[in-house]
């Protein structure tokens, strides 16, 4: 059956496709492959996998995971000596479903060993151009926000966002005061990490990619579970996110390479995930062990579906894929 309302999109898809892959190679760059069952599916708090088993010969279950992202894989990559790699990867996220959400979507990720984070600032300059080169659009386009793909991104610190967009101070003693008199519901239960996340959502997120691009960059170290501290700054860490029309398209990291360290993270996360939804999901022993053996590195994930749709204009993600789930 042919999907006549689709085929454009799909079209451009195809071609943006084609585009990505050309330039990572130009990059240098490397496509890999990652496998999706994975013993853990990542470890932040608000990350729901779809589980199953992998059964032995002998019929003996053990748990395993649909990954929600390859970046465990690939940093494994990294520790055996690969410097520049890039995957297209099929990824699975659960409790997830809208116009800009899907449960089966794609995730472009990239890692460059040994470069600065602020060159995937450039990267996603650089990828934003092509999508719409390649879609044959000049601006990309969400519920009637434009952004233009070829203008520079701006770069804005999330305390400056939080200044800006909220009034809201965001290394004041009392986060939580703050937001409320910012117009922001806090709960009597809520942690500092809810407060930030609200705050983000509905005060900061919105205004962002107006226009241009808007690159939001050094979050509290305790919001960036996977990215190493900024040197000039230990409260902050080498995390952005890469914004068009209000839309959060890329997270990137100057990435943790401190197996102790993001131990003591993911086991944070794993209690609040705990507190929150009444599950937690096992460490990656594999994937801790490497960190010893990373290289200092950068990386990046960008949601492809969600570039594709703002290169092109389409209404919802089921636009822009092939067989979306029912």
């Amino acid at each position: 059956m042919r999907r006549p309302d689709r085929q454009p999109f799909l079209a451009a898809r195809g071609r943006v496709t084609r585009a990505v892959r050309a330039w990572f190679d130009a990059q240098g760059l490397t496509e890999v492959e990652t496998a999706a069952l994975q013993v853990s599916p990542g470890n932040e708090a608000h990350l729901h996998a779809f589980a199953t088993q992998a059964l032995t010969t002998a019929g003996e279950a053990r748990p395993m995971y649909l990954h929600t992202s390859p970046e465990f894989a690939a940093k494994k990559l990294l520790a055996s000596g690969e410097t520049a790699i890039f995957t297209l990867a099929k990824v699975w996220r659960n409790r997830e479903r809208g116009p800009l959400h899907h449960p089966e979507f794609t995730m472009l990720e990239w890692y460059r060993a040994g470069a600065a984070y602020e060159v995937l600032m450039d990267d996603c300059g650089a990828l934003l151009r092509l999508a719409a080169e390649a879609a044959g659009s000049t601006a990309l386009t969400w519920r009637g926000v434009a952004a233009d793909p070829f203008a520079e991104p701006e770069r804005v610190t999330v305390a400056e966002a939080f200044d800006r967009y909220a009034g809201v101070d965001l290394f004041a003693g009392d986060l939580a005061a703050e937001a409320r008199a910012a117009g922001v519901r806090v709960a009597a239960d809520d942690g500092w990490a809810d407060v930030f996340s609200r705050v983000i959502v509905e005060k900061v997120e919105p205004n962002l990619g107006h226009g241009r691009p808007t690159i939001l960059c050094e979050y509290p170290v305790s919001e960036a579970a996977l990215a190493r501290p900024k040197p000039a700054d230990p409260r902050v860490a080498e995390r952005f996110e890469l914004y068009a029309c209000g839309v959060e398209l890329a997270n990137c990291f100057g990435e943790l390479t401190d197996a102790a360290e993001q131990r003591r993270r993911f086991e944070i996360e794993m209690a609040e995930k705990l507190r929150l939804y009444g599950e937690t999901y096992p460490l990656d022993e594999d994937f801790l062990a490497a960190l010893a053996l990373m290289p200092p590195a950068s990386g990046g994930a960008l949601g492809f579906d969600r570039l594709v749709m703002l290169a092109t204009g389409a209404p919802r993600i089921e636009q822009v894929l092939w067989t979306p789930v029912a």
